[in-house]
């Protein structure tokens, strides 16, 4: 991360601002005003007010004072909240020479409310006749100098209020955003399911394998983990007899930060009885097709660069790709790479493909970064990937036609895997040797209270799990983790 260069006359002149402010506030207190103390109810939105216009319907509306222009004894403005932005017409007849005094005095990014009547001005603008207002609040700091667009990429992430008060599109990413959220609880409800919520303290942190963070419990007197994911709790309630289940929540991982990753992110797993892998491919394809039709309005995903210019279209349209693992691989490392030794699959890569890989991973592991370099960033059409090797996905059922790959399938879209979905595995005794397999025969690390859970009985299953913060940087055309998470993980400043 870049170093953030101090401007001293930049500095100099917002402490001269900060200052100014300060006076206009003990202004305001003399003048019998105490602007953090007032209270005032809007009657509707700024947007609705607009929405539901009538001439001189009385509104109250209020938001944050985002322009002002003087025109001798009248004032336009401008205020925002949520939902957008409607312009005050100030009249010094209209509200009484102190009243317009004080209004003059505000400075921009003040919270005010107004009351008054709607009309439209001569040029077609949709405004609010003031006839009094109150202050609700003084902001002791200037807003961004960019008013219409922050630039410092450092500022934004780390002051993210200060991003959505400068951009418009930055704001309306997050109430995308939300409303993405929003309608895969509908969609998800719709078909039956139920949503839940299971701990994020965990014993033994399992569904995936991934290094977790680590915490103290005082009273117990032992470490927990934070959770990796989501699915094991949720296949116990498949035991207890909730036979369409699903949870929305954050999931921990202590591992590197890249555009794609953050070390706490949001994932969405659900589970369905009787169902299996392409039971979950049908429900992916209709909520993502949903989600892009209800949030977005069509099913022609745009990708753009700053400056606006289309880089790459993805289209949702039904039916998505279907493409096996080893074929993929096959296309980028050789039509002979499985009939290679390790040694040879190992050297190739290094040499010929440019792929780095660690001594110590195994086999598959080699393989598997074939995928994850050269093959799942070319995806960039919702593709299925399907039939991977069973060392990969130890939760997940042996393929009946292909012994040594499971039913599963991997969802990418946008050169990014979207969401992993399996027919989930539910012969206690066939599970236990996977995972220990992966545990490297640990005992300690298996979850034993999983394990007697399956014994109970788990009927066959439909599983899948989806990366929000990625399905919304695809939905929304975004580059970045960090453009769809409001506060994300940051190197710590130099001190």
């Amino acid at each position: 991360m870049p170093l953030i260069r101090i401007d001293l006359a930049r500095v100099e002149d917002t402490n001269q601002l900060i200052e100014q402010r300060r006076e206009n506030l003990a202004a305001l207190r003399e003048a019998g005003i105490e602007p953090f103390a007032n209270k005032f109810t809007p009657s509707e939105s700024c947007g609705d007010a607009k929405t539901n216009y009538t001439e001189e319907r009385p509104v109250a509306v209020a938001g944050r004072l985002i322009s002002k222009r003087e025109m001798g004894k009248t004032i336009f403005a401008h205020i925002r909240d949520t939902s957008g932005t409607i312009q005050l017409f100030i009249r010094k007849n209209d509200i009484g020479d102190e009243a317009f005094k004080i209004f003059k005095g505000l400075d921009l990014a003040d919270f005010v409310g107004a009351n008054g009547t709607l009309f439209t001005t001569k040029t077609g603008e949709i405004s609010v006749k003031m006839t009094d207002f109150v202050v609700l609040a003084k902001a002791l700091r200037p807003p961004p100098d960019k008013w219409h667009g922050l630039a410092d990429q450092e500022i934004r992430y780390r002051q993210r209020y200060l991003d959505l008060i400068a951009n418009d599109g930055v704001r309306d990413t997050f109430l995308k955003r939300s409303a993405i959220l929003h309608e895969i609880r509908n969609f998800m409800t719709a078909r039956g399911f139920v949503e839940v919520e299971t701990p994020i303290m965990q014993s033994i942190p399992g569904g995936a394998a991934a290094r977790p963070f680590v915490t103290h419990h005082n009273t117990f007197n032992r470490e927990f983990f934070l959770r990796i994911a989501l699915e094991l709790s949720l296949k116990k309630l498949l035991v207890g007899g909730i036979d369409r289940v699903f949870e929305i929540g954050r999931i921990f991982r202590n591992e590197g930060i890249s555009r794609r990753h953050n070390p706490e992110f949001t994932m969405l797993e659900a589970y369905q009885a009787y169902g299996d892998y392409e039971t979950m491919m049908e429900l992916l394809q209709s909520m993502i097709c949903h989600i892009a039709e209800k949030v977005r309005g069509t099913l022609i995903i745009e990708q753009k660069d700053e400056e606006g210019n289309v880089t790459q279209t993805i289209d949702l349209t039904p039916d998505w790709r279907r493409a096996k693992y080893k074929d993929l691989i096959r296309e980028k490392a050789g039509d002979d790479w499985f009939n290679l030794t390790p040694d040879q699959r190992r050297d190739r890569a290094a040499d010929e493909l440019k792929v780095e890989t660690d001594p110590n991973e195994q086999d598959f592991e080699v393989t598997n970064a074939i995928f994850e370099k050269l093959v799942e960033p070319t995806l960039i059409q919702p593709t299925f990937v399907t039939h991977l090797p069973k060392e990969l996905v130890p939760l997940a059922k042996l393929s009946p036609d292909e012994p040594d790959c499971v039913e599963v399938f991997e969802c990418c879209i946008n050169g990014q895997e979207i969401a992993p979905a399996y027919t989930e595995q539910n012969d206690p005794i066939e599970q236990r040797e996977r995972l220990q397999q992966q545990a490297g025969g640990e005992q300690q690390k298996l979850d034993e209270d999983f394990l007697t859970a399956l014994e109970h009985g788990m009927p066959p299953a439909g599983g899948i799990g989806i990366g929000i913060d990625r399905l919304c940087i695809m939905l929304l055309g975004q580059e970045s983790i960090r453009d769809v998470i409001l506060f994300p993980q940051l190197k710590p400043r130099e001190e």
